[in-house]
C-alpha cells in the first residue's frame, strides 16, 4: 500500500540538482579538455604558442582545479542535493541560500579559469587559488553546510541513510581543511603569502593536499555509491553494519595520512613514520567500502550484461578497490623510494580520478537525469554503452603508460656505475618515457571523446523530455 504522507518527485526542489547535473557534464568537458592538451604539451612542446597563458605550468593548475572542483564537486552537489531529499523525504531546506551555492559555485569556477592561466597562484597544490577567491569559496561552502545540515534537521525519517553520513562527513572536513590551509597573509589584491613556513607549511599543505583527496574525492564520492548502486542494481546494500563501521574507520584514519607525501624531506622522521603506518591500515576500511558496492550486487550480477550504467558503478568500485590498494603501498617508505616525483604518482591520482571518481559520477549522473527531466530512460542505451567502453580502455591506457613510465624513471634515476656516478641523465630517462607520454595522451583522448558523446546524449534525453511535456499535459486533459 502507497504511503500517500510520502513527497513525491513535484514536491522536491530538482531544479537545483538538474543545475549541478548539467554543469557537471560541461565542466567534465571543459577539465578533461585542458588534460588533454597539456598532456599533449608533453608531446609537442610548442601546444603552448608561445603564449604564457598557454604554458603547462599555468594551464596544470587550471587543469586540476576544473576536473576536481567543478566537475567534481558539481557532481557532489548535484547528488548530494538530490538523495538528501530522497532520504530525508523532506524538500531541500532555504531553497534561496540553496541557488546562492550553484550561483556562487559557477562564479567562482569561472574566477579560477580565469586567475590560473593570468598566473595568479599561491603556489599551493590543489589550494592555488588567490584569497579573495578562496574567502568567496568559504561563504558558498558554509551555505551548502547550511542548506544540507538544514534539511537533515528537518527531515521526515527518523533514520539518516548511511550516504547522508559521507556526504555530511565530505562538507564539514573540507571546510574545516580549506580554512585552516588558505590561511594567508595578502600583500596585493592578487597576491599572499601563507601564514606557516618552512616544514609547517608542508605539512598543513599535505593535510589538506591528502584530505581533499580523502575526504572530497573518496568520502563525498562513497556518498553517491551508497546510494546509486543500490538503486541502479534493484538490491539493498550488501551489509549496513559494515557501511557504518567502513565509515567511522575511515574518517577516524583519513585523516591522519598527509605526511607519505613528504618522506625523506625535512619533515620529522616520526611524523613520515606515522603516516605511513595510518596509509597502510586504511587500505582495510577502503576495502571494506569497496566490498559492500559490490557485493549489492548479489542476486542481480545478470544485469551487468544489459545495464551499462551500473557496469559504470561497479567498475569504478573495482579502480576504487585498485587505488586504494596501491595508495598504501606507495606510502611504504622504500617503495615511496623509487615511485616518488615519477609518473607512476601521477598514474596513481588517475586511476583514482578517471576511474573511481569520473566513472561512479558517470553511473550516477546517466541514472539522474532521466529521474529529473522525467523520461524514464538516457536517449540511447547504446550510447551508455561506447562511453562505458570508451572511458575503460581510456583509463587503462593512461595509467598503465603511466606505471610503466613511472617505475623505469625510478629505476633510471637511482642507477650508478661502479664510480658512483649515475649511469643516465635526467634528459635520457625523459626521452625513455617519450612513448609512454603519447599512449596516456591516447588515453585521455578516449575519456574526453566517452564524455563528448555522454553530452550528447544528455542534451537529446532533456530536448525530448520536453517534447513529450505538451503530449503529457493533452494526455492528462483528455
Amino acid at each position: 500500500m502507497m504511503n500517500h504522507s510520502q513527497p513525491t518527485g513535484a514536491d522536491y526542489n530538482y531544479t537545483i540538482v538538474r543545475q549541478f547535473a548539467l554543469t557537471t557534464v560541461l565542466w567534465g568537458i571543459v577539465g578533461m579538455s585542458v588534460g588533454v592538451l597539456i598532456a599533449a604539451q608533453l608531446i609537442w612542446p610548442h601546444l603552448n604558442f608561445d603564449t604564457p597563458w598557454f604554458t603547462y605550468s599555468r594551464l596544470r593548475p587550471l587543469h586540476t582545479n576544473a576536473v576536481i572542483f567543478a566537475f567534481g564537486t558539481s557532481a557532489l552537489f548535484a547528488t548530494s542535493y538530490y538523495v538528501v531529499q530522497r532520504t530525508c523525504q523532506t524538500r531541500l531546506f532555504a531553497p534561496k541560500l540553496a541557488a546562492f551555492t550553484f550561483w556562487g559555485w559557477q562564479a567562482i569556477i569561472l574566477s579560477a579559469a580565469i586567475t590560473l592561466p593570468m598566473g595568479y597562484t599561491s603556489g599551493k597544490e590543489y589550494a592555488e587559488l588567490e584569497w579573495p577567491i578562496d574567502i568567496a569559496i568559504t561563504i558558498v561552502w558554509v551555505s551548502y553546510a547550511i542548506v544540507f545540515f538544514g534539511t537533515i534537521i528537518k527531515r521526515t525519517t527518523s533514520h539518516i541513510y548511511v550516504a547522508n553520513w559521507f556526504f555530511g562527513a565530505f562538507i564539514i572536513t573540507v571546510a574545516v581543511l580549506h580554512i585552516v590551509n588558505s590561511m594567508a597573509v595578502p600583500v596585493s589584491l592578487f597576491k599572499s603569502y601563507s601564514m606557516y613556513s618552512g616544514a609547517v607549511d608542508a605539512m598543513v599543505q599535505w593535510w589538506y593536499g591528502h584530505n581533499a583527496v580523502g575526504f572530497l574525492l573518496t568520502a563525498g564520492f562513497l556518498g553517491m555509491m551508497y546510494y546509486f548502486v543500490p538503486k541502479q542494481a534493484g538490491r539493498p546494500v550488501y551489509s549496513y553494519r559494515l557501511s557504518i563501521v567502513h565509515f567511522w574507520a575511515l574518517i577516524a584514519l583519513y585523516i591522519w595520512a598527509g605526511p607519505h607525501h613528504l618522506h625523506y624531506t625535512a619533515l620529522p622522521d616520526w611524523t613520515q613514520s606515522l603516516g605511513m603506518v595510518m596509509s597502510l591500515i586504511l587500505f582495510a576500511p577502503s576495502w571494506g567500502g569497496m566490498i559492500n558496492g559490490i557485493m549489492t550486487l548479489s542476486g542481480a550480477w545478470h544485469k551487468l550484461r544489459t545495464d551499462p550504467v551500473l557496469r559504470f558503478l561497479v567498475v569504478s568500485l573495482s579502480f576504487y578497490g585498485m587505488s586504494t590498494f596501491e595508495g598504501p603501498m606507495m606510502a611504504i617508505k622504500t617503495v615511496n623510494a623509487l615511485s616518488h616525483y615519477t609518473d607512476w604518482t601521477v598514474g596513481h591520482v588517475h586511476s583514482g580520478a578517471l576511474g573511481w571518481v569520473a566513472m561512479v559520477s558517470i553511473g550516477s549522473l546517466y541514472h539522474l537525469i532521466p529521474v529529473l527531466f522525467g523520461h524514464g530512460r538516457m536517449y540511447s542505451i547504446k550510447l551508455v554503452n561506447v562511453h562505458f567502453w570508451l572511458a575503460t580502455i581510456g583509463t587503462v591506457l593512461y595509467i598503465v603508460s603511466m606505471w610503466i613510465s613511472g617505475v623505469m624513471q625510478g629505476l633510471m634515476w637511482r642507477a650508478v656505475n661502479a664510480d658512483g656516478t649515475l649511469t643516465y641523465s635526467f634528459v635520457e630517462s625523459l626521452e625513455a618515457s617519450y612513448p609512454f607520454y603519447f599512449v596516456r595522451f591516447l588515453g585521455g583522448c578516449f575519456f574526453l571523446t566517452g564524455m563528448l558523446i555522454m553530452a550528447y546524449n544528455v542534451i537529446r534525453t532533456v530536448k525530448a523530455s520536453k517534447d513529450s511535456l505538451p503530449a503529457l499535459a493533452e494526455a492528462k486533459a483528455a
